[in-house]
């Protein structure tokens, strides 16, 4: 059932477009799931935080603007039996500036499920992670290494959900050679037990990209493969929403030339293919669709980082949790889409690492959303900063 869902996603329902991922949470959302072999045997405090300021002033008709300003802070203890295990147990919060009461997920999609239990004073949830590593792979349960370390695309994973979204938990599998990198993973978002009122919801996804030559050469090809498969329901439903299975997919190519001067480091130019695809439901108003895009982007000097691009849909095409000015379904009114829509965009990012695990961080975005008669003007700004300092505690 799997390969015929995905064979469905990548072949089927295929179409064109392009967007790497935000180059700036890749360097404040990074995780490394390498094991530290000089840490065998120590017990040590690891506190990762990330303060930011995010504001969307979109005039738009397929979202709303709203503003996030505030942070997250994921304490936790660390623990390495031997060279090949890692362990971790703590907590992670959400606490947004002048809120006080939260619900106890915090996960922004086009879903009609919901829990209904609140939290006050800050969103906790714990934290627990255990990994082992082999020379070429790593199995992780728990809190998997979520968010853009699955270095999918912005139309199929929105970076903002790093600021918002809880951690993701489930269980997760990672390959790596040096011509192939491969990470598949499923995240369970909602649990539930008998009689509750909202939905069972899983996502299982796949990332996985293949390098046709070595990453130093002066021109590196390689190219990405994604896949999203989200199912909501079950037999302990009690909700009259139904069973729904969404999906997205994309498959492309990538192009990096290392320039490597002195204020122009790398360029890069990228095609990819995405379609969607509803297996079962009516959660969508269309069962599929796809869009294309192109886009180029630099990287200058050490900091900087634009890109510019764009991003056509001519008939119909929706994303799970990528951005929703990347998509022809309106989240103001549901169940409403458009007939096509051209968006044509401008990034400009910048981030350093000042001190050790200490990062800054800024972004700004410019959007032109058009379809038919419809021309809208939207655009972003955030600023982030990043502390992730580790203590040492105890070696046994």
């Amino acid at each position: 059932m799997a390969i015929r869902i995905i064979f469905l996603l990548l072949v089927t329902n295929i179409s064109f477009v392009i967007t790497s991922n935000a180059q700036i949470f890749e360097h404040l959302r990074d995780d490394d799931y390498c094991i530290d072999t000089t840490a065998e045997k120590k017990l040590a405090v690891e506190i990762d935080a990330l303060t930011f300021f995010r504001d969307n002033e979109y005039n738009s008709s397929l979202t709303k603007g709203y503003s996030l300003p505030g942070l997250w802070i994921n304490p936790k203890a660390e623990y390495n039996p031997n060279n090949k295990v890692h362990l971790e147990l703590g907590l992670n919060a959400i606490i947004y500036e002048g809120a006080n009461k939260y619900p106890n997920y915090a996960y922004h999609d086009i879903s009609t499920w919901k829990g209904n239990q609140y939290q006050s004073g800050a969103h906790i949830v714990p934290w627990f992670r255990a990994q082992a590593n082999t020379k070429h792979s790593c199995l992780v349960l728990g809190n998997i290494y979520g968010g853009s370390n699955h270095m999918l695309s912005e139309d199929m994973y929105n970076s903002e959900q790093d600021l918002s979204a809880d951690p993701e938990m489930g269980f997760q599998a990672l390959i790596d050679y040096d011509y192939w990198h491969f990470d598949t993973w499923i995240n369970w978002q909602s649990y539930i037990f008998e009689e509750d009122s909202h939905q069972e919801t899983f996502t299982v996804g796949v990332s996985s990209i293949h390098k046709w030559n070595s990453k130093d050469s002066k021109l590196h090809i390689y190219t990405p493969i994604q896949a999203l498969i989200q199912h909501r329901g079950g037999e302990q439903d009690t909700t009259s929403l139904g069973v729904q299975t969404l999906m997205n997919g994309s498959v492309g190519i990538n192009a990096l030339y290392n320039v490597d001067c002195k204020a122009l480091k790398k360029i890069e130019f990228s095609v990819k293919a995405l379609g969607c695809f509803q297996e079962s439901g009516e959660l969508w108003p269309k069962t599929k669709g796809g869009a294309f895009n192109f886009s180029a982007s630099a990287y200058m000097w050490k900091y900087l980082y634009i890109k510019g691009g764009w991003f056509r849909a001519p008939k119909y095409y929706v994303n799970l949790f990528g951005s929703p000015l990347f998509s022809t379904y309106s989240m103001k009114t549901n169940n409403e889409a458009f007939k096509s829509m051209s968006t044509y965009y401008l990034r400009f990012e910048y981030s350093k690492t000042y001190a050790k695990n200490c990062t800054l961080g800024f972004n700004a975005d410019l959007f032109i959303n058009k379809s038919h008669k419809l021309c809208e003007t939207n655009s972003s700004f955030g600023i982030y900063f990043r502390v992730n300092p580790n203590f040492m505690l105890k070696e046994f």
